[in-house]
């Protein structure tokens, strides 16, 4: 048994090191006085200032997270009642169609949706490539993702509570504002969240829904390492990699706190 532990244990820290390495090499070189990643040749925060006054790049990333913040919350909203209807549905078939459909969206390729995408928007519904249109696909990808988010905490209803409020009078909209949504909770931030992260780092469907005056930081990086790895680069990816670790920190608070919550619940109960 303790073999077996030692062996688990030496595997997952292989593994962490394994996809920790490079992540801690570029944010290493982040700091490097030099114009490379060959040798490190002295400590300096120029490549932080040179991203700071870098007006286009700042736009760039203001414009990820303002397209990322409104994608996860559009997506969030429809895929929070897709899954209320699609669990609520009564017909197995009907049922089972919109789960598959939902599905299918999740592990089609992503250049294929880029490309669909694509499509839409130039050849069916003649549209300027910018803002609107990778908003637009963002949200499409982001909705699936929220749905497989929320449906597990409509299985773990209690569907007496339900019942119960029908029995004493309440209507459709009652009882999604003050039964399903506070019991759905959980699973709307972690399908926000989710949708967040999605989008944040997305490349494929973005590349292809781009105009030539819009922009991504997954985009504009793909760009700028087709000419040569700018350090530039590597202090952008630091402060991301930075943003992200908040973000599960702030994301694994509000999980803690709702879960404590609805221990103390119980014990009351």
């Amino acid at each position: 048994m303790t073999k077996k532990f030692k062996f688990s244990s030496l595997y997952l820290v292989a593994i962490f090191i394994l996809m920790y390495l490079p992540i801690a090499y570029l944010i290493y070189y982040s700091f490097n006085a030099g114009g490379d990643m060959t040798e490190f040749t002295g400590f300096t925060l120029e490549h932080y200032v040179n991203l700071f006054s870098d007006q286009r790049l700042m736009t760039i990333v203001i414009d990820t997270f303002i397209v990322a913040l409104l994608s996860a919350l559009i997506a969030t909203i429809i895929g929070t009642f897709g899954a209320i209807l699609i669990f609520f549905t009564r017909q197995y078939g009907r049922k089972q169609v919109m789960l598959n459909l939902n599905n299918i969206l999740m592990v089609t390729p992503d250049v294929m949706i880029g490309a669909s995408f694509l499509i839409l928007f130039t050849a069916i519904l003649p549209v300027k490539l910018g803002f609107w249109t990778v908003l637009l696909s963002h949200v499409a990808f982001s909705i699936p993702i929220v749905v497989l988010m929320v449906l597990p905490q409509l299985s773990e209803l209690n569907q007496n509570m339900i019942t119960a409020a029908e029995d004493l009078g309440a209507n459709p909209i009652q009882i999604l504002t003050r039964i399903l949504l506070p019991n759905l909770t959980r699973g709307i931030i972690s399908g926000f969240f989710m949708a967040f992260t999605y989008s944040l780092d997305d490349f494929a469907v973005t590349f292809f829904v781009t105009g030539n005056g819009f922009s991504t930081i997954a985009v504009e990086v793909y760009s700028r390492a087709r000419t040569g790895i700018s350090l530039e680069i590597n202090a952008l990816s630091t402060l991301m990699f930075i943003i992200s670790i908040f973000l599960v920190w702030g994301y694994y608070l509000i999980q803690s706190k709702e879960q404590n919550g609805n221990t103390e619940q119980r014990g009351e109960n």
